[in-house]
């Protein structure tokens, strides 16, 4: 018998997904990256819809939050929500922190600078 040969100490490493490798994971992992991941919550006695977008699908469109009143910048990883019997237009854009706090903030009113603050 031979001897087995002698291995480099260093091996070169390898960094590709190698082809075949458990397609089924890798499928559901892009799914609830790319706004395949959709559930049902309630929220102030109604059921909401509500999606986690990359935000890298919408490059350019900007949105802002109703929980911070806040921008929410292009291209940024975002929650979108809706009632259930709710349509297109009353989608709701909102940062993830704010959607998971929704609870324990309060509103944030729009009044003019003159307006009195109760």
């Amino acid at each position: 018998m031979l001897p087995d040969p002698v291995r480099c100490a260093v091996s070169p490493r390898h960094n590709r997904a190698r082809r075949g490798a458990r397609p089924d994971e890798q499928d559901d992992d892009r799914a609830d990256r790319y706004g395949g991941a959709q559930r049902t919550e309630s929220w102030q006695g109604e059921e909401w819809y509500v999606r986690l977008v990359a935000g890298a699908s919408s490059p350019g469109k900007r949105y802002r939050c109703p929980g911070c009143d806040q921008e929410i910048p292009a291209g940024a990883p975002h929650v979108v929500a809706w009632p259930e019997y709710g349509g297109v237009d009353d989608r709701r854009h909102w940062h993830k922190a704010c959607w998971n706090a929704k609870d324990r903030r309060t509103s944030r009113v729009q009044r003019s600078r003159n307006a009195p603050k109760y």
